[in-house]
């Protein structure tokens, strides 16, 4: 099983039959299921999608806190005029929010898009009461004025 280790705390690991279980189990607050797909979406997305979809199981210790999947290298606009790398699904446990798990999520995805040589981080959530735009605007996203899908899309400028 291939993992990213950042030291004592959590890390990523790689999806395999070993942790399928745990991933898909991950289950966010129940006001909060309007703004991310379930894990096992974002699995049969990452089938469909590979080379652009990372999906990542967050572990703390031998416990599963939530699932992350980045997308690198996009052609979004469908032109090939604007190719873009980001964060694609967050899920953290219900039970181990506000904890940083979230944050490291980001950092992680921060960190290889820079690996890879990109220079910015981008996301979308849906707006309105429960959704995730107070988070994202904690960690240094802004809006750059698109909808994808109805979504706001924010972006993280990466040093």
């Amino acid at each position: 099983m291939t993992t990213t280790t950042t030291g004592p705390g959590p890390r990523l690991e790689e999806i395999t039959p070993a942790n399928f279980e745990a991933a898909t189990g991950i289950r966010v607050r129940p006001d909060q299921e309007f703004a991310v797909s379930p894990v096992v979406k974002s699995l049969a997305e990452a089938y469909v999608h590979p080379g652009t979809a990372w999906p990542r199981l967050i572990v703390d210790e031998d416990r599963p806190v939530g699932f992350l999947m980045a997308f690198f290298d996009i052609d979004w606009n469908l032109d090939g005029t604007v190719v873009r790398s980001g964060l694609w699904r967050l899920n953290i446990a219900a039970d181990q929010q506000g904890r940083g798990y979230g944050r490291f999520a980001v950092e992680s995805v921060a960190a290889e898009i820079r690996r890879r040589g990109g220079k910015e981080l981008y996301v979308t959530w849906h707006e309105g009461p429960g959704g995730p735009a107070g988070f994202y605007a904690g960690l240094g996203f802004r809006p750059n004025g698109e909808l994808s899908e109805g979504e706001t899309v924010g972006v993280l400028e990466l040093p």
